[in-house]
C-alpha cells in the first residue's frame, strides 16, 4: 500500500473515531437521541445513535418536545463542498450588498433626471473640447502644407531636385495630418460611448427613480391618512 493511502486512511479512521466518540458521549443535558435507521427501525437512547450517523437524528426534552435537529455527520468531501457553498454564498451576498451601495450612491449623485442632463452634456463638452483642439491643430497642419506645396513649385518639373530637409517636413506633415484625422475620428467614436453609457445609466436610474416613489409596504397613503373618518 502506498504512504498516501496509509494517509488516507489514517485521516477516514481518525474521522469515523471522532464520530463513534461523539456518538457514545452521553447527553449532558439528559435529553433523548431518536431516529429512524437504514433499516426503517425508530430508535432511541440517552446520546447520539451510532447507527444514525449517516442520517437525520432529533434530540427530545423530556416533555417530548423537539429540542433540535442534528443533521447527518459530514464526510471530507461532503464538509468541502458545504464550505465551497458557503463562500459561494457569501460572496453572492457581498455583490448584492455592492450593487445596493452603488445604487445608493447612483441616486444620491443623480436625485433627477436634469441632474443627469447636467453631467452628460459636460462630458459631451469635454470631449468636443478635445476634438476641437485636435480641428486647430489640423487646420495648421494644412496651412502648413500649403507653404511646402508652394516652396515644391520651384521643382515642379523635377521634383527629386527638391532639398531633402523640404521633402523631410512634406513626409513629417502629411504623417501628422494622418494622425490628426485618425484622432479626431476616434473622438466622434468616443462620443457615441459616451452617449451610450450615459444611456444605460439613465435607464437604471429610471428604474431606481421609480422605486423610490413607490410607498413602503403597509405605509398607509397620505391623502387616506389625512382623510376624515366617516360618518354614519
Amino acid at each position: 500500500m502506498s504512504k498516501s493511502a496509509w494517509i488516507v486512511g489514517g485521516v477516514l479512521l481518525a474521522t469515523l473515531g471522532a464520530d463513534l466518540a461523539w456518538a457514545q458521549a452521553p447527553s449532558p443535558s439528559g435529553g433523548i437521541y431518536t431516529c429512524v435507521d437504514r433499516n426503517g427501525r425508530r430508535l432511541t437512547a440517552d446520546r447520539p445513535i451510532a447507527e444514525c450517523l449517516d442520517r437525520e437524528q432529533r434530540e427530545l426534552g423530556p416533555s417530548g418536545i423537539v429540542r433540535r435537529q442534528i443533521g447527518p455527520s459530514l464526510t471530507e468531501q461532503e464538509r468541502a463542498a458545504q464550505e465551497a457553498q458557503r463562500r459561494k454564498e457569501a460572496e453572492a451576498r457581498a455583490r448584492e450588498l455592492e450593487e445596493r451601495r452603488r445604487e445608493r450612491a447612483l441616486t444620491a449623485r443623480y436625485p433627477d433626471k436634469a441632474a443627469h442632463d447636467v453631467e452628460r452634456a459636460a462630458a459631451i463638452q469635454l470631449v468636443d473640447d478635445v476634438t476641437a483642439t485636435a480641428e486647430k491643430r489640423l487646420v495648421e497642419l494644412t496651412q502648413q502644407r500649403k507653404a511646402f506645396d508652394v516652396e515644391m513649385e520651384f521643382y515642379k518639373k523635377d521634383p527629386s531636385k527638391a532639398p531633402m530637409s523640404l521633402r523631410r517636413k512634406i513626409a513629417e506633415n502629411e504623417e501628422s495630418i494622418a494622425e490628426q484625422q485618425r484622432f479626431i475620428a476616434g473622438q466622434d467614436q468616443e462620443k457615441r460611448r459616451v452617449h451610450q453609457r450615459f444611456d444605460v445609466e439613465l435607464a437604471q436610474l429610471r428604474k431606481l427613480w421609480e422605486a423610490q416613489r413607490m410607498p413602503l409596504p403597509g405605509a398607509t397613503p397620505a391623502s387616506d391618512a389625512s382623510a376624515p373618518a366617516a360618518t354614519r
